[in-house]
């Protein structure tokens, strides 16, 4: 155990997002999210696990995790097929903790299901949650720490 270091965050996965630099992708994926032949296409080239529900697994990764001030997609969340605006109580948890996260509102953006695979296979590393409810697949872009007293 680590002192301030959530206890879900894994060796693998504290490595992963460390080693990550400004402007990597991370996916955080639900159980039926193809995520082990998609994590073999990222950087890591293996998937990760956290068997905890997504909202739990957010907020655990943004509690260590900078997302990317500089562009508008640094949260994003897969599309329901056939429904792009509707919101589903996965991501509209996912959504809270985001915010609670930040501090402030950070809506997510919404990407359609084959173009988030697409920004999947791109990615640093996917982690795979233990999530059932459909739809709960997220990308965040990491973002930067700046130096001390700026």
């Amino acid at each position: 155990m680590l002192k301030n270091i959530n206890p879900i965050l894994n060796a693998d996965v504290l490595r992963a997002l460390r080693a990550m630099g400004h402007g990597d992708d991370l996916i955080v994926a639900d159980t039926n999210f193809p995520s082990d032949s998609v994590a073999r296409q990222t950087v890591i080239g293996k998937v990760l696990r956290i068997d905890r529900p997504a909202a739990e697994v957010v907020g655990a990764v943004l509690s260590v995790y900078p997302l990317d001030t500089f562009v508008d997609d640094a949260a994003a969340r897969m599309e329901i097929v056939d429904a792009p605006d509707e919101i589903p109580p996965v991501q509209a948890e996912v959504q809270a903790a985001i915010d609670a996260a930040e501090g402030k509102s950070w809506p997510m953006i919404s990407i359609e299901r084959y173009a988030f695979y697409e920004r999947a296979k791109q990615a640093y590393c996917v982690i795979q949650t233990g999530e059932r409810r459909f739809y709960g697949c997220f990308a965040f872009r990491k973002g930067v720490i700046p130096p001390d007293g700026a």
